[in-house]
């Protein structure tokens, strides 16, 4: 039943995670609102939905796990909208989670968990796959964007990480969308010149926010515990297959050699990985 339950709910969260690409995107591709302003009323719409977890508890606290955690999220929310001007849908996603995926397998192997042969051999096919797409050329992502978004990986990595080890998902996503808050507000200062949005630009932040992140965040954080880093990393290199092909069907995105090559290369490494169980789980 347990692995039934897995089976359902872990491709509905990766649906949720390209559902963030595509919402920012079609924001931001049509002039809808400005980049910081999208990340700030996501993680507040987030924050507003969380309120009931934190209201029902009285564990309440800030700690500096709780304020780091939070960093990493509004880090992952403001470079992830700011490197989306200027990347497709799907490219975007692609770097985003396989810097994500070098970050947490990195951290997998520093914590013990030994990779064997074949796990091996897909996280470096799923890892060639997302080099085919950085290649230098006339199809390759904008360096400056491609960056940002490497940072927002890592980030979002040390999100995922730290939410392995917690006990309460609901109460642990609220607090850290609660906290990111004030810290994304400020970052806002440092972009003010550009500063706008109409309704359209509000709805989807919002949908971003309180659906595609809040509610999505609070299942992946209940899944955790359940998944070794190696395991965790790989399955989310599926959300760019997906923001891809959302990215050709709502925005008119194309879909060329490089990227349909990249895609099934990366799909391929993640097959290898989830079918080879890990020696030991942390």
């Amino acid at each position: 039943m347990r692995n039934f339950s897995l089976v359902l709910t872990i491709p509905t969260v990766m649906v949720a995670f390209a559902a963030n690409s595509l919402l920012c995107k079609i924001a931001l591709k049509g002039g809808h609102i400005d980049a910081v302003t999208f990340s700030n009323l996501r993680l507040i719409s987030g924050a507003l939905i969380l309120l009931p977890f934190t209201f029902k508890s009285v564990l309440f606290k800030i700690t500096k796990n709780t304020l780091l955690n939070s960093l990493y999220l509004m880090g992952y929310a403001v470079f992830f909208s700011i490197a989306y001007v200027k990347l497709d849908a799907g490219a975007g996603a692609l770097i985003l989670f396989g810097s994500v995926q070098l970050t947490m397998v990195l951290y997998g192997v520093r914590c013990g968990e030994r990779m064997g042969t074949t796990r091996i051999i897909g996280v470096i096919v799923a890892l060639l796959g997302l080099l085919i797409l950085l290649l230098p050329g006339s199809k390759s992502p904008p360096v400056s964007s491609a960056l940002l978004m490497l940072l927002s990986g890592i980030c979002w990595a040390a999100y995922t990480i730290a939410g392995k080890k917690t006990l309460n998902p609901g109460l642990t996503t609220s607090q850290n969308f609660i906290l990111a808050v004030p810290m994304a507000l400020g970052i806002s200062f440092f972009f003010s010149e550009d500063l706008h949005m109409d309704s359209v630009g509000v709805t989807l932040s919002i949908l971003s926010g309180a659906a595609a992140s809040a509610a999505a965040y609070v299942i992946w954080y209940s899944l955790l515990p359940n998944l070794d880093s190696v395991t965790a990393s790989t399955l989310q290199l599926s959300v760019p297959c997906l923001a891809m092909l959302g990215g050709a069907f709502f925005l008119n995105e194309s879909l060329d050699v490089r990227k349909m090559t990249s895609t099934l290369v990366v799909l391929i490494g993640i097959l290898l990985v989830i079918r080879s169980k890990p020696a030991t789980i942390n």
